[in-house]
C-alpha cells in the first residue's frame, strides 16, 4: 500500500469511525465499520489484507475524542450523514429496520427456504441470519423449508438436506419445525383441485413454443375455456402419471393481456419423467412450479413476512392471482438486493462448485478455495461472526458487497482473547547457533492474559527462520521468547544484549521454530497449501483448538496428517 492510499484509508476509515461511534453514541469498532468502508471504497479490496490494520489505528484515534469533539469533526467530514443519523429515531439501534406492520400480527412468522441441491455458499447465510435476527427481537418464529419440487434441474441432493441443517446450527439458529416440500404433494394437489372447481386453473397440452407465441400475442390459449369437468379429469391423469413430460401442464388462469408476459396464465404444475431422489417422493411425476408451491406453503403455514431477491418481485404477483382465487391474505414481503462476495476467484453457485469437486478442482465443499460455510467453519470462522456481517448489510433493495475483510475482523475480535500463540515457520531456512544461548525459550502463551503461563521451547543447535527475516552479515535479529543474535560467519550468535535493543529500534523481532525438535506443519489456505515447521507444542494441541501463529494469522488445528499437523488458515 503506498503512501497515497494509505491517506484515503485513513481519511475514509475516520468519517466511517465517526458515522459508527456518533450513530450509537460509543466507541467505534473496526469490524462494524469495515463492511461500510469496503463497500463505499472498492479500490480498497485488493489491500483488503491491510486495510484493518491501518483503520484500527485511525479508530483508537477517534475513539480518543470525547462524544462532542466525534460530533464536531463529523460535522465537517460529512454534514449530510450526520444529519441522517441525528434524524433517525434515537431509540431505534437495530441494524435492521423494522418488519413492516410487524406490530399487526400476533407473532411474526418467516422462513428459509432452501433449495436442497448442495451445502450453502456464503450468499446463502444471509437469509438465516437475517430472518433468524428477526425471530430472536421479535419473539417470533421461523421455520425452514425444503422446496425441493424439482427432481430434475434442480435435483436434490440426498445429504444437502442435513448439510443446510448443520449449516444453519453454525450459524447459531435452530428452526422451529422443518418441512419438506416433497412430502406435501398431495396438499397441493388438493389445492389444484380446489382452484380448478373456482375456474382459476386449465390443463394445457400446448408445446412451450406454441403457447409462448400466444401468450407474447395476448391471445388465449385453445384450453382456455375447458370445461371444469375435463380440466378435473385430465389433471387427475396428470396426477397419475398418465402423460409424459411436456405433454400436459396446469395453468393459472390470470390475465391473458396483463402488461407483464410473465404473469400471463402461468404453469402451476408439469410432469417429470426423472423420479425424486428422495424414495418417499420417487412414485410421483405430477410436480407443482415453486411459484405454486410455495405461495400455498406460506399461506397453510402462517407466513407473516416474507423476504427475497428484488429479482423475485414477479413471483408474488403470480402467487397474488392464486391468493385472490382463495381469499387470501398475502404476507408482507420485503425484497432485497444481491449480496457479492470478495475475496473467492470460484463463483458463488451450488452448482458451479459442485462441478469443480466433480473434477477434482476442489477436494470437496470445505476446501478452504470453496466460497462455502463448511469452508469457513473448517478454517475457524466463527458461525456468529458471519451471522453479524451479513445483518450489517441490512435489507436494502440495492446489490450490496460483502467484504471478506468484515468477517474477519469480526472473527478476530471473538477468538483473540481466546486464541493462545505458537511459532510457524514457512518453508523456513535452517542457521546454526553459536555463544551459548539458553537452552529453552519462554514466550508467553497470550501477550494479554499473564497468568496462562509460558511455551517451553527447547533450542537446540540450530533454528528455521522465514526467508524474509534473514539478516544479513553482522546484522542482528531478536529471536522472540529467545533473545538477540548477530548473523556472523554462517551462525546466528548470540550476544546476550537485553530488550533495550528492540526498544531502540535497531533490532526486528521475528518468530522462530527449533530445527532439532520443531513439528512439520502443512497449513491450508485459499491460495494453496503451505508446509513449514512449528515448535513442538502445537504437536500435542487437539483438533478444533484455534491459535495464532505469530506474525502470521489465525488457525484451526485439524488433526494428524501423517507425519504433519494440518492447520486451516483463517485470517490474519
Amino acid at each position: 500500500m503506498d503512501d497515497e492510499l494509505r491517506d484515503r484509508v485513513e481519511r475514509e476509515a475516520e468519517k466511517h469511525a465517526l458515522l459508527n461511534a456518533v450513530k450509537h453514541e460509543s466507541d467505534a469498532d473496526v469490524g462494524a465499520i469495515m463492511g461500510p468502508l469496503m463497500g463505499d471504497n472498492p479500490a480498497f479490496r485488493p489491500h483488503g489484507d491491510e486495510i484493518p490494520g491501518v483503520a484500527g489505528g485511525v479508530v483508537s484515534q477517534v475513539n480518543d475524542l470525547s462524544y462532542e469533539a466525534k460530533r464536531e469533526r463529523l460535522e465537517e467530514l460529512a454534514p449530510e450523514e450526520l444529519a441522517e443519523i441525528e434524524a433517525e429515531d434515537d431509540g431505534n439501534d437495530h441494524d435492521l429496520p423494522d418488519l413492516p406492520n410487524a406490530d399487526d400480527y400476533d407473532e411474526i412468522r418467516m422462513r428459509c427456504a432452501p433449495n436442497p441441491n448442495g451445502p450453502w455458499h456464503v450468499g446463502h447465510a444471509r437469509m438465516p441470519a437475517v430472518i433468524g435476527t428477526y425471530r430472536d427481537r421479535y419473539d417470533g418464529w421461523f421455520c425452514v423449508r425444503f422446496d425441493d419440487t424439482d427432481p430434475e434441474t434442480k435435483r436434490p441432493d440426498l445429504e444437502a438436506y442435513d448439510d443446510i441443517l448443520e449449516d444453519l446450527t453454525y450459524l447459531g439458529f435452530e428452526p422451529d419445525a422443518v418441512y419438506r416440500a416433497s412430502d406435501r404433494l398431495e396438499t397441493y394437489y388438493d389445492h389444484a383441485r380446489e382452484l380448478i372447481e373456482l375456474g382459476g386453473a386449465y390443463t394445457c397440452s400446448c408445446s412451450g413454443d406454441e403457447f409462448s407465441e400466444l401468450k407474447n400475442a395476448g391471445e388465449p390459449c385453445p384450453h382456455r375455456d375447458k370445461d371444469t369437468e375435463t380440466v378435473l379429469e385430465e389433471f387427475e391423469a396428470m396426477v397419475d402419471g398418465e402423460y409424459s413430460s411436456g405433454e400436459m401442464v396446469l395453468r393459472v388462469k390470470t390475465d391473458i393481456e396483463h402488461k407483464n408476459p410473465a404473469l400471463r396464465d402461468w404453469v402451476s404444475f408439469r410432469m417429470i419423467d426423472t423420479p425424486h431422489p428422495r424414495e418417499e417422493a420417487s412414485e410421483y411425476r405430477c410436480w407443482p412450479m415453486l411459484d405454486f408451491q410455495s405461495g400455498v406453503d406460506d399461506h397453510l403455514i402462517g407466513m407473516t413476512h416474507i423476504i427475497r431477491g428484488i429479482d423475485l418481485q414477479d413471483s408474488a404477483k403470480r402467487q397474488q392471482f392464486v391468493y385472490d382465487y382463495f381469499g387470501w391474505e398475502y404476507p408482507e414481503v420485503v425484497h432485497w438486493g444481491h449480496v457479492q462476495v470478495d475475496a473467492y476467484d470460484v463463483k458463488m453457485s451450488t452448482s458451479t462448485i459442485g462441478e469443480l469437486i466433480a473434477d477434482g478442482e476442489l477436494d470437496g465443499w470445505d476446501d478452504p478455495r470453496a466460497p462455502t460455510l463448511q469452508s469457513l467453519r473448517r478454517r475457524g470462522i466463527q458461525g456468529e461472526a458471519i451471522v453479524e456481517a451479513m445483518v450489517g448489510l441490512g435489507t436494502s433493495t440495492s446489490d450490496v458487497d460483502l467484504a471478506m475483510s468484515t468477517v474477519y475482523a469480526k472473527n478476530r475480535d471473538l477468538i483473540d482473547d481466546e486464541s493462545d500463540r505458537r511459532f510457524f515457520v514457512r518453508e523456513g531456512t535452517e542457521l546454526p547457533l553459536g555463544g551459548s544461548p539458553p537452552a529453552e525459550a519462554t514466550p508467553a502463551l497470550h501477550p494479554d492474559h499473564e497468568d496462562r503461563g509460558v511455551r517451553e521451547i527447547p533450542v537446540g543447535d540450530a533454528v528455521f527462520l522465514e526467508s524474509e527475516d534473514l539478516p544479513g552479515r553482522e546484522e542482528r535479529v531478536w529471536l522472540k521468547g529467545l533473545g538477540c543474535f548477530q548473523y556472523t560467519r554462517d551462525v546466528l550468535q548470540y550476544t546476550g544484549e537485553d530488550i533495550d535493543v528492540v526498544r531502540e529500534g535497531d533490532v526486528d523481532v521475528v518468530h522462530w521454530a527449533p530445527a532439532e525438535e520443531s513439528v512439520p506443519v502443512r497449513m491450508r489456505t485459499m491460495d494453496g497449501d503451505v508446509t513449514g515447521h512449528a515448535e513442538p507444542g502445537v504437536g500435542d494441541l487437539e483438533a478444533d483448538e484455534l491459535v495464532q501463529f505469530e506474525r502470521i494469522g489465525f488457525v484451526r488445528i485439524d488433526g494428524e496428517n501423517g507425519d504433519e499437523v494440518l492447520t486451516y488458515f483463517a485470517h490474519p
